[in-house]
């Protein structure tokens, strides 16, 4: 019989945010998929626990097999990431995708997640948010990614390491402008968690002075929505509101050119219908 795949969440900073499912997990597994084997070391220190470790980082980059085969041989295994919930935007999601399509059993052992702690404490909107992870890399790439995002008017999570902190808010910047609202979260649940809702551009203010640290969490702001157009009024309308206007004593002409105001109409034209009806 085929063993289990669990995909286990683990604290994001604190030690002690560590659920008794999540260690308790690590304990009854055969082996441990880990993206860094020697910072899953450490946990596993701390819990006083020694399991074989493997590098689905590994596995992910080579498209190896290794780790599925142990298991459809009956072994169970904990894949787990450094900080957090696995598979999200980590390479640990080919793995999952591939153990699904064998037939193996996966299980959710659930814990903290960074972008969702950062999104409850941001400040910023929390009913529609999309999570964008990394941005890329290539410049072409990230350019068109930017731009889709110009406009989305959701809450928008991503990650970045602090080197590239300063030309994510200056790329953020040009696309969004330096008066667009985010939160940016560092180094959550850690001695230095700090969670700072600021502006664009202060934000790259404050770093062009200050040197970035820690792993950070970005909430941004999504976009105004467009205010919804009003109904254009039909020509019928404009002729209606100027008749009133003539009633009320203003001249046949001066009327047609009040009541075309702000309608796609011209004078001329209300003028004659006003002619027509007389």
């Amino acid at each position: 019989m085929a063993g289990t795949l669990y995909i286990v969440a683990t604290p994001i900073g604190n030690l002690d945010d560590m659920p008794p499912r999540v260690a308790a997990t690590f304990g009854a597994a055969d082996f441990v998929a880990a993206e860094d084997t020697r910072v899953t070391l450490k946990l596993l220190n701390h819990l006083g626990l020694k399991k074989p470790m493997v590098s689905y980082y590994e596995h992910a980059l080579h498209h190896g097999a290794a780790i599925l085969e142990r298991i459809e041989a009956g072994e169970s295994c904990a894949l787990c990431s450094d900080a957090g919930m696995p598979c999200i935007s980590d390479p640990g999601e080919q793995i999952v995708t591939e153990a699904l399509a064998r037939g193996i059993h996966v299980v959710p052992v659930p814990g903290a997640s960074a972008c969702v702690t950062a999104l409850a404490v941001s400040g910023q909107k929390t009913a529609r948010f999309v999570f964008e992870g990394f941005l890329p890399v290539p410049k072409k790439e990230r350019r068109e990614r930017l731009d889709a995002l110009k406009a989305e008017t959701r809450t928008i999570l991503l990650y970045e390491a602090p080197h590239k902190l300063r030309t994510t808010l200056d790329d953020l910047i040009k696309t969004c402008g330096p008066d667009r609202s985010v939160t940016l979260c560092r180094e959550l649940t850690k001695l230095h968690e700090e969670i700072n809702k600021t502006t664009l551009g202060e934000a790259a203010a404050l770093y062009a002075e200050t040197e970035p640290r820690g792993e950070y969490v970005l909430v941004l702001a999504g976009a105004e929505a467009p205010a919804e157009a009003a109904d254009t009024p039909t020509l019928e309308d404009a002729v209606a509101a100027a008749r009133t206007l003539m009633e009320g004593g203003m001249p046949p002409s001066a009327a047609a050119k009040q009541a075309a105001a702000g309608t796609p109409y011209s004078k001329g034209e209300i003028y004659r219908q006003l002619v027509r009806g007389e």
